[in-house]
């Protein structure tokens, strides 16, 4: 830990590379913890393999030709954490009241084991009591068919669903009678959903896992690879050792993104070697990213005029410019009007250092830009991710082979289930297909999304919600609303694998019916399924699970969406048995809605699947004048004004942890083990606060407080800090979003460091 000597509890420097032997020690850890012996642990050799399933972690595609281990560290544990030996039955509930759960820590909900059958809440004596598949069904059809409008519902969907369920979960909340679909998108990626269809024409990355073989430089800005989606890695490494420089643009140095040990290079390993990954690490301030893109943008119109003008090559591809895009001219005015001392002041970085990536934009032919949520969860994400767009489009490195932008999702079917219909804001074509295949009339009128949906079922315009999967209530912003309105609900349908703090979340009628997991063989009517999901790079490839299920209780995702809308619809004509059945009925449904999917029962079944299309791959701009767009942003002010006693606060994941599913209680890269309760600062910040490496702080943001927390010096960029999602997320409002794709601003949080009383003595 950088900035100090000073001992403290559970903090020590880790001085490994990103993988490597801590990488395998950890994924032994969690097959003894949650396997022990079992013959179950074998699932870890069909991950990511033609014939096995889909790990449910990250969207990094699958490579074409796969090895015996294609999972990371986080996969296993996510392998694990699904096909844990651990129970959560009958005998369970009758031991521990909810309010009991209620004070256990979110590792330990989840830590308990898997859910076996279906549950209600009796608040008479404060348990869960197990319930019939049918009765639970009924319960919840009632309280639907009972409202006084379909739009007092809100439907969530988890991107861990797969394509069949997702399609079948929109048919039926359609045919409810709603477009209220908040999901996990309207958490994260929402920026790149909104921002690129009027940038390029579609919502998506347009690179290929092919395309990094070709690339002559990647920049990584704002994501942690090393925890997020560790087999990206693999690929960096590769890119790396062809002499490629990768440049990162990140508020906190990350181990993932310096050096990189392949597990599965045995020479690398024995010689306990490692391959470096960036070339430049550039520490911007968290909110700054719009200031660096203006200043990147900038310095390469400077070389493109001095360039010209001195008859050599231009820096610019103007030729493309000219032939496939518009606004040209407007953004050239902007930047004009952008003043150096301002793109510093903003950015956190110097002239010099933000001239120093130009150059290397300049001289690479082919460049991928990569990006996270330390770009999306801003109050100005949309505006991030148009910036980064306006810097490919400069230099015609989009829909070429080896160039393209690369939108890292964190969910393994976030991307698929938008594609099959889970949005708040359906198209009328789409739409229309919709209800001449199945003879219903949808709703045209926009639904919900996430932060919209509590926020309707704060004011008491919400009374039901359904989730396919997820932590929703543990996810979202202000906790201290969300969990309020929740408690008001009559209804809170969890369709889950694990108990989790949603589930716990009393409303006057309150279920949980246990699915089975994408490890798990799935048999119907039809014999045994498959499932399909599409990764980050819009590849569509079949997963099949193999164990058997941890209970002969549980339910298909389908099945469960077939048995609700049944209850809650029953007038629909739709033939869900049918469809249940035989998920190739899916399938068909799927293509006769969406032209992409044509032959969508055969391509699935050829190894390794197929891509959808995406028009701006081919340079084929689906936008209204079939141009590509730069799209100026006048200010370069993400956020704000911080006030001098204020720092920028980004929430983030530690390595042990995927999304709201915290696997353990350690950050290995970062040096800390065993605990949570810790915040990163930069050690001239603490300085100036009067603070030192190990004091206990509080986070005040108004009259929101973070207590208790351990302060660390960190390589984080000056004015910034860091705490762990999603404990602190009770530090952001409500209503503190993206104001153009209503993501939560979980990364541009203003607070104030005061010291501590919590847990010192006198």
């Amino acid at each position: 830990m950088a900035g100090s000597d000073k001992p403290v509890d559970g903090v020590a420097p880790y001085g490994g590379p990103a993988g490597g032997w801590g990488a395998l020690r950890a994924v032994a850890l969690a097959v003894k913890n949650e396997m022990g012996a079992s013959a179950r642990a074998r699932a870890l050799l069909e991950v990511n393999q033609p014939e096995g399933f889909d790990c449910p972690g990250c969207a990094w595609p699958d490579p074409k030709h796969t090895s015996s281990f294609e999972f990371c560290e986080n996969g296993a544990k996510a392998v694990t954490w699904e096909a844990t030996e651990k129970r959560v039955d009958a005998d369970f509930f009758a031991a521990h009241t909810v309010s009991e759960l209620w004070d256990w820590s979110d590792h330990a909900l989840e830590q308990a084991g898997r859910l076996v059958q279906p549950l209600r809440y009796d608040a008479a004596t404060d348990h869960f009591v197990p319930i019939a598949w049918d009765e639970a069904f009924d319960r919840a059809g009632a309280v639907l068919r009972g409202l006084e409008d379909p739009n007092e519902a809100e439907f969530y969907t988890s991107g861990r669903a797969s394509n069949e369920a997702a399609f079948l979960y929109q048919l039926f909340v359609r045919a409810f009678g709603t477009n209220n679909f908040p999901d996990c998108s309207n958490m994260c990626h929402e920026a790149t959903s909104v921002g690129l269809p009027q940038s390029i024409g579609v919502g998506k990355g347009t690179v290929t896992l092919d395309d990094f073989d070709h690339a002559d430089a990647i920049f990584c800005i704002g994501h942690n690879p090393g925890t997020n989606h560790p087999r990206m890695l693999g690929t960096l490494r590769e890119a790396s050792r062809r002499g490629v420089p990768i440049i990162v643009i990140n508020p906190m140095r990350e181990r993932g993104l310096e050096r990189f040990q392949d597990p599965q290079a045995p020479l690398q390993m024995l010689r306990n070697g490692s391959t470096p990954l960036a070339l430049a690490y550039h520490l911007v301030k968290v909110g700054g990213d719009v200031a660096l893109l203006k200043g990147v943008m900038k310095a390469l119109l400077a070389r493109d005029r001095a360039q010209q003008a001195a008859g050599g090559p231009a820096v610019f591809d103007h030729a493309f410019i000219a032939a496939h895009t518009a606004g040209f001219p407007e953004l050239v005015e902007d930047l004009d009007r952008q003043a150096w001392p301002a793109l510093e002041q903003r950015s956190g970085l110097s002239q010099a250092a933000i001239e120093s990536i130009a150059d290397v934009y300049a001289r690479a032919d082919r460049v991928i830009l990569c990006y996270g949520m330390g770009i999306t969860q801003h109050r100005h994400g949309t505006e991030a991710v148009q910036q980064m767009a306006n810097l490919l489009l400069l230099r015609g490195n989009i829909g070429r082979e080896g160039a393209g932008i690369c939108p890292l999702r964190g969910h393994s079917n976030v991307q698929g289930d938008r594609t099959v219909g889970i949005t708040e804001i359906p198209a009328e074509p789409f739409l229309a297909r919709l209800d001449a295949h199945f003879g219903i009339t949808s709703p045209r009128a926009h639904g919900h999304n996430a932060v919209e949906a509590v926020a309707a079922m704060h004011a008491g315009r919400a009374k039901a919600f359904i989730a396919l999967g997820g932590n929703f209530a543990a996810a979202m912003s202000d906790p201290q609303t969300t969990f309020a309105a929740f408690r008001e609900l009559d209804l809170n349908v969890q369709i889950c694998t694990k108990l989790n703090r949603t589930c716990l979340l009393t409303a006057r009628e309150s279920i949980i019916l246990p699915c089975l997991g994408r490890t798990e063989s799935d048999v119907q009517a039809a014999g045994a399924q498959l499932i399909t999901v599409e990764d980050s790079m819009s590849m569509v490839h079949a997963s099949r699970g193999f164990l058997k299920p941890v209970s002969d209780q549980l339910r298909s995702e389908p099945a469960i969406i077939a048995g609700l809308a049944k209850a809650a619809v029953p007038a629909a004509p739709i033939d869900w048995d049918a469809l249940v059945g035989d998920y190739d009925r899916i399938r068909a449904a799927i293509e006769a809605v969406f032209p992409d999917f044509a032959d969508f029962n055969a391509r699935i079944r050829v190894k390794g699947g197929f891509r959808l299309r995406v028009g701006a791959s081919t340079r084929a701009w689906d936008t209204p004048d079939g141009k590509a767009h730069f799209l100026v942003y006048p200010s370069t002010q993400e956020d704000p004004d911080i006030a001098d006693d204020q720092l920028t606060l980004a929430t983030i994941r530690s390595h042990d942890q995927y999304n709201t599913t915290i696997y353990g209680l350690n950050d290995r890269y970062r040096g800390v083990t065993g605990r949570r309760d810790v915040v990163f600062a930069n050690a001239e910040d603490l300085a100036a606060h009067g603070l030192a490496h190990g004091d206990q702080v509080d986070l005040v943001a108004g009259d929101r407080v973070l207590a208790g927390q351990t302060i660390l010096a960190h390589p984080i960029s000056r004015g910034s800090l860091a705490a762990y999602y999603p404990e602190a997320n009770c530090l952001l409002p409500l209503a503190d979003v993206d104001g153009r794709s209503g993501t939560p601003s979980y990364k541009s949080i203003p607070v104030r460091l005061r010291r501590s009383t919590v847990g010192v003595a006198g």
